[in-house]
């Protein structure tokens, strides 16, 4: 197997040098430079990778913890989180929590241990605030908040509410029923909200119920659950036989139109539908859906962006092993824009 001293050996110069250039962490003439790539090149010598990972304490790697990739909108997320980091020279290691229980811990341990460089935290989680900012590592909350010093990167979900209602209220409708997660998920829903999410629901409920608008809010059950959507969408009509607009993500708005043509109930004429997300399946459900679109690629390149200046930020102090001040970290916000598709009036 061919090792630096060979490559030393064929260039004619010392193994530190050599080192200098496989590890790029010195100055080396560029006569020098190219003769040492020549051997390298004759040799078909491969550097060690892992051996300049540890040197450098880097693996260029970062892990991302999502719910399921099999959602639209997360499997949106994750392409273009994967095209930025690849961008920065960065691989990507995907858990998806409902695929691999156990993935959170295993992925924080793999942090802790200098085996990633970073992790984008983009899932439900059980644990404290002091849990994640005890870690001393590069984290970043996605649509979530994780705890002080902890940068979270989002959607603006209450501009998302106020447009939905903005539109629904000017088609007239009576009675809105609205889809989404466990409600418990609300609770603390004030500044120190942990889903932020779940601010569009609640900006639509209090802008319709100023009109006297009657609305409902229905669980789908968690994210990862995607055959709950389907019958959901089945349930909403059955209970609810007066409602004339209904809001969620695009898989359940998709579910919706569907049943809504099946029991030949007329949209958007007698039943308006908005999804949330604004992803492929937008274009899926055999209408185009009018929609909420989130912006993932702006999303996904401020992801990128944070974590590029946390791991920076580490390496600096060593690691990050070593105790630092937490420092509040303002929460980057993007905007939202809706969709007119043919589901609303």
């Amino acid at each position: 197997m061919v090792g630096m001293r060979d490559v030393a050996k064929r260039a004619g110069v010392s193994l530190s040098t050599v080192s200098l250039v496989v590890n790029d962490t010195g100055y080396v003439s560029a006569d020098m430079r190219a003769k040492i790539e020549d051997a390298m090149r004759a040799l078909n010598y491969i550097p060690n990778e892992l051996a300049r990972n540890l040197y450098h304490d880097r693996t260029n790697t970062i892990g991302v913890i999502v719910p399921t990739i099999s959602h639209p909108f997360f499997a949106t997320l994750m392409a273009a989180l994967q095209c930025e980091f690849a961008s920065r020279g960065l691989r990507t290691l995907l858990c998806s929590t409902a695929d691999a229980s156990t993935g959170e811990a295993e992925y924080v341990d793999m942090l802790r241990r200098h085996m990633m460089d970073g992790i984008v935290m983009a899932a439900h989680t059980e644990h404290a605030e002091d849990y994640w900012t005890s870690i001393g590592r590069p984290v970043v909350a996605f649509d979530r908040r994780l705890g002080a010093g902890i940068p979270s990167v989002g959607s603006d979900h209450e501009q998302g509410g106020r447009l939905i209602a903005e539109r629904l209220i000017a088609g007239g409708i009576r009675h809105v029923v609205t889809v989404g997660g466990p409600r418990k998920q609300f609770e603390g829903s004030g500044n120190g909200i942990t889903f932020p999410t779940v601010r569009y629901h609640l900006t639509l409920e209090r802008l319709v119920e100023r009109r006297g608008i009657r609305w409902d809010y229905v669980d789908a059950g968690v994210v990862a659950d995607l055959d709950s959507h389907a019958r959901t969408a089945r349930a909403i009509l059955d209970r609810f036989p007066d409602v004339d607009a209904v809001v969620g993500s695009d898989l359940v708005a998709s579910y919706v139109v569907q049943e809504a043509l099946r029991r030949g109930i007329r949209v958007p004429g007698d039943l308006q539908i908005v999804a949330y997300d604004g992803t492929y399946m937008a274009d899926a459900a055999g209408l185009p859906l009018s929609c909420i679109r989130q912006d993932t690629a702006t999303l996904a390149r401020r992801v990128a962006q944070l974590m590029e200046q946390a791991v920076a930020g580490s390496a600096s102090r060593g690691g990050g092993d070593v105790e630092s001040p937490v420092q509040e970290v303002e929460d980057t916000i993007v905007p939202v824009e809706f969709v007119p598709g043919k589901t609303t009036r």
